[in-house]
């Protein structure tokens, strides 16, 4: 029960985030959606340290290995493993109009669901890795941690389905079809945890690295599109106070309960 709650909690943050598209304009306003995305980019770093780089280096050390070279490479691997799907993925980013990955003859609509599908898989690897150094037991992980972790990515989803379900519907897709899209995209979380635990809970060993290849994935999805897409144009103090806010809510969440 307790795993599942895990599971399904990111995924409930991006299906209310999407639901914001039944309640506010057509248009998301452009300082609060800079807010918003410097947020969800302080969350993910301050998680990708604290819930995924530090446990890391701490499992190796109990393993006796160097303590800082399962961080390296598998934080390396983690950026390699993106950079690969970013260029393989047909996706199209918030206000371009140029699309990214292999070509394909795909609706706006659709790339758009897929760029943020994207940057969801490394969310779901993360939630995954930490549940199965908690199954491991040994690992140093609690179960409060696991929470943790799943409940300051769901914060962080908020936002990120209210930015993909309201840019849909100004584009002309009805409501009820632009929320399914939002919400569509964070399935991929607890399928990828899921997966990520089948594959981690059978070789302890290597979770050292699939911690630290989760936190390199999640740092290129920050430093590739949330943090790029809140400093464009005006206003880009406001992507930077909300990349300290969602920082230091997830320090705090991370050190005080994990």
């Amino acid at each position: 029960m307790n795993i599942a709650i895990c599971l399904l909690v990111p995924l409930l943050g991006t299906v209310l985030g999407s639901a914001m598209v039944f309640f506010m304009k057509n248009q998301i306003n452009n300082k609060l959606e800079k807010l918003l995305l410097g947020f969800a980019a302080g969350v993910m770093i301050a998680a990708s340290i604290w819930s995924l780089l530090i446990p890391s280096m701490d499992m190796a050390k109990e393993q006796g290995d160097i303590v800082w070279l399962p961080a390296a490479v598998g934080f390396v691997c983690g950026i390699v493993f993106l950079l690969i799907l970013d260029k393989l993925i047909p996706h199209l980013h918030l206000k371009t109009d140029k699309p990214e990955g292999i070509k394909a003859k795909l609706k706006n609509e659709i790339m758009m669901v897929l760029a943020v599908t994207l940057h969801n898989i490394p969310e779901g690897m993360a939630v995954g890795v930490v549940i199965a150094g908690m199954l491991a037991q040994n690992s140093g992980i609690t179960l409060a941690g696991a929470l943790v972790l799943s409940i300051g990515i769901a914060i962080q989803n908020f936002p990120e389905g209210a930015i993909i379900s309201m840019p849909l519907r100004s584009e002309g897709v009805s409501k009820s079809r632009a929320f399914a899209y939002g919400a569509l995209t964070g399935i991929v979380e607890p399928i990828g945890a899921i997966i990520t635990i089948l594959l981690t809970s059978t070789v302890l060993p290597i979770l050292p690295y699939i911690l630290s290849f989760a936190a390199g994935a999640m740092i290129y999805v920050v430093v590739e599109e949330l943090i790029p897409e809140s400093q464009a144009g005006e206003h880009s103090d406001i992507g930077t106070i909300g990349v300290s806010i969602g920082f230091v809510l997830m320090m705090i969440l991370d050190v005080a309960l994990g």
